[in-house]
């Protein structure tokens, strides 16, 4: 005897071919947690880089939203070290047009801060990206020796390659310190 398919056991699931997105798979997941901190939107959490832009980002996280009783609006509390602490002050009232434009209406009211180490607590083990170092400037008699190189070859790009060869290969004989 055959047996039948049942449609009540997979209803809701979709079955899909190939790979799926990991937004996907996690979704419903990430978007529970941030229900649990208060945040509506989990577009807050997942796209914070953007949000705040770069800088302010490097040194804050949102840690959780909270509406009070009969207020109006909610208050964002942003995980922060204590040296930026003042710098990312000055920057709330900018910060927090860019937060509501994010939930489209004016959700949030005030922004406050919660200044802790980079490790320690359980809550706060949030971990801040230093700004990057710049690239050391070439030596200006590697570059000559790199032009001479790139002048022996008649096609543009190959000579612009042979010229960064050059140089980088310079800079590792040179010792360093």
């Amino acid at each position: 005897m055959a047996q039948r398919f049942d449609k009540t056991k997979y209803s809701g699931r979709r079955r899909r071919r190939g790979f799926e997105a990991a937004a996907t798979l996690l979704g419903d997941r990430v978007q529970k947690v941030a229900e649990g901190r208060g945040f509506a939107v989990a577009r807050l959490l997942t796209h914070w880089p953007e949000i705040a832009g770069e800088q302010l980002a490097r040194t804050t996280r949102p840690v959780r939203i909270s509406y009070s009783r009969g207020g109006f609006g909610a208050t964002l509390t942003l995980l922060t070290t204590g040296p930026a602490a003042p710098m990312v002050e000055m920057q709330l009232p900018q910060l927090r047009e860019k937060v509501n434009a994010c939930y489209g209406y004016n959700a949030i009211q005030r922004i406050t801060l919660t200044q802790t180490a980079a490790s320690g607590f359980s809550e706060g083990q949030a971990q801040f990206a230093p700004a990057p170092r710049p690239e050391p400037r070439p030596d200006p008699q590697d570059q000559k020796r790199a032009a001479e190189v790139a002048a022996q070859f008649d096609d543009d790009q190959l000579a612009q390659a042979m010229a960064r060869l050059a140089l980088n290969l310079s800079s590792r004989r040179k010792p360093k310190g």
